[in-house]
């Protein structure tokens, strides 16, 4: 199994390097059942993050054809003041707009149309799929600021730390990134697998990770 980690311009560190290790972790605890690698839509390059001088380097280029697993972070950056309209390059809506200037929609949306293939994301990783049209409809999640910007553009929101659509897996803030890794890891080689990572990462899972399946709740 190949899980690539998208790199784009201006990139939360932690949205990438949580969910990295917990399944290069379970990579090894697998006898090598997964493969990590960290990919940008432009191919192997230097990609700075969106903290200071911090930059982490893609070593190919992300390829919905070869990758099981697709993981998209959200951006670190400054926060728009309530109302604000016109966003500075380093506040978070021009990051990711920015990367949607790039091939990376594209590829994205090929990835969503493979077979077999599940894209994971990160924080406001699942608002660059819903601003590119991606998930019309679908039930998502992001960071808790973030919530009526996903509505907006047309994903159906879950409040939930972890949302799992099949092939579509949505993460909640930050450290949702770990919560979201270790999901995947109980999903794709079993819980005994998860569980010693998530021993070994020292994280236990928060929270109910929600699916469309069951009885609707009536009256909460």
């Amino acid at each position: 199994m190949l899980a690539q980690f998208v790199l784009f311009d201006g990139f939360d560190p932690l949205d990438v390097i949580a969910p990295f290790e917990v399944l290069g972790i379970g990579g090894v605890a697998g006898e090598g059942a997964i493969r990590v690698e960290l990919v940008s839509a432009e191919g192997a390059r230097e990609v700075p993050s969106g903290v200071g001088t911090l930059s982490l380097r893609a070593t190919a280029k992300l390829d919905p054809q070869q990758a099981d697993l697709i993981v998209v972070p959200g951006a670190a950056g400054r926060i728009p003041a309530k109302g604000e309209e016109a966003a500075d390059e380093e506040a978070i809506p021009a990051i990711l707009g920015g990367a949607l200037q790039t091939e990376l929609p594209s590829l994205l949306k090929a990835a969503l149309d493979e077979p077999g293939l599940t894209v994971a994301t990160v924080c406001g990783g699942s608002l660059i799929l819903a601003m590119a049209g991606l998930i019309d409809g679908r039930p998502a999640t992001t960071h808790h600021m973030g919530l009526d910007a996903l509505e907006a553009t047309g994903a159906v929101v879950v409040a939930a730390r972890v949302v799992d659509d099949g092939d579509l897996v949505t993460g909640a803030g930050v450290t949702s990134g770990l919560d979201v890794a270790l999901h995947l890891l109980e999903r794709e080689l079993g819980p005994r697998v998860a569980h010693a990572v998530e021993q070994v990462v020292a994280h236990e899972r928060r929270g109910v990770v929600w699916r469309p399946e069951g009885l609707v709740p009536a009256g909460l």
